[in-house]
């Protein structure tokens, strides 16, 4: 079996494969200052509540953009499986060109999710992810990531408006039954959803059209991230994928896993 971990600026994101099957996933909240010792308690805990022993556990991956919780992940897990796991960064590979000015810099979630999308498409793409931030990038047909779009995601923009506006007041992000409010609250869900969604629809948009432009076929449009959901009734030609990102980083270990006299381990 494999792990794979994706730490992310709000949640942290593990699975456990089994061959190519995602057998379980769960979702911790990301705490930046926490020890390796409280995130080993929290996932040991998760693991055997789940019936799954770490003696069958025989390689693992880890993505990172929280810099300080990369290495605290990277000692978890090799107290958990008795071996680093395989990090991913730019010099390694995804089966994709990059095609970007520093490809060291790119996200290693965005360059994971292309990894994941690509390989199932095998055709041009935007592929959106829903997190802390909202990104939608490409890939051309041939497999070449050629970056693309970052905006605050969708709880940053309801953060700020509620921290700013004396008289709005935090709701639940839900899609309202009408765009027209009748009241502040519903008012408010519809500036956020709608709004939200009415953005990143004209992004697709215009991306397509960039695309095209690049001789490249009309692109397959993926979405996935942990708000992805809230706006899924609003973009209904896109395609969602819950595990996205962990099945590029089981893709990608598979790619980059260690050889030993001549034999994959």
């Amino acid at each position: 079996m494999i792990l794979a971990a994706d730490i992310g600026n709000s949640d942290i994101v593990l699975g456990i494969f089994k061959d190519s099957e995602l057998l379980q996933n769960w979702r911790l909240h990301t705490v930046h200052h926490q020890s390796v010792d409280e995130y080993e308690m929290l996932v040991r805990g998760m693991l055997f509540a789940c019936d799954f022993s770490l003696e069958d556990v025989d390689g693992a991956v880890l993505s990172s953009v929280v810099p300080e919780l990369t290495n605290v992940f990277l000692n978890l897990i090799e107290n958990l499986v008795g071996q680093p796991p395989i990090i991913v960064n730019s010099d390694l590979n995804f089966g994709i060109e990059i095609n970007t000015e520093i490809p060291a810099k790119v996200g290693q979630d965005r360059l994971i999710n292309a990894l994941a999308a690509y390989q199932q498409y095998k055709t041009s793409l935007i592929i959106i992810d829903c997190g802390t931030a909202t990104t939608l990038d490409v890939v051309t047909a041939e497999g070449s990531f050629e970056g693309g779009v970052i905006c605050p995601g969708l709880l940053i923009s309801a953060e700020v408006l509620f921290s700013r506006a004396a008289q709005l007041f935090q709701v639940n992000l839900e899609i309202p039954e009408n765009l027209i409010g009748k009241n502040t609250t519903d008012s408010v869900k519809s500036g956020l959803i709608y709004g939200y969604g009415g953005m990143i629809d004209s992004l697709i948009d215009k991306l397509a059209k960039e695309i095209v432009q690049m001789d490249q076929p009309y692109p397959t449009v993926v979405i996935t991230g942990g708000l992805a959901n809230k706006l899924l009734p609003i973009l209904p030609e896109v395609i969602f994928h819950d595990d996205l990102t962990l099945r590029g980083l089981y893709l990608f270990h598979l790619m980059n896993k260690p050889v030993e006299n001549g034999k994959e381990q």
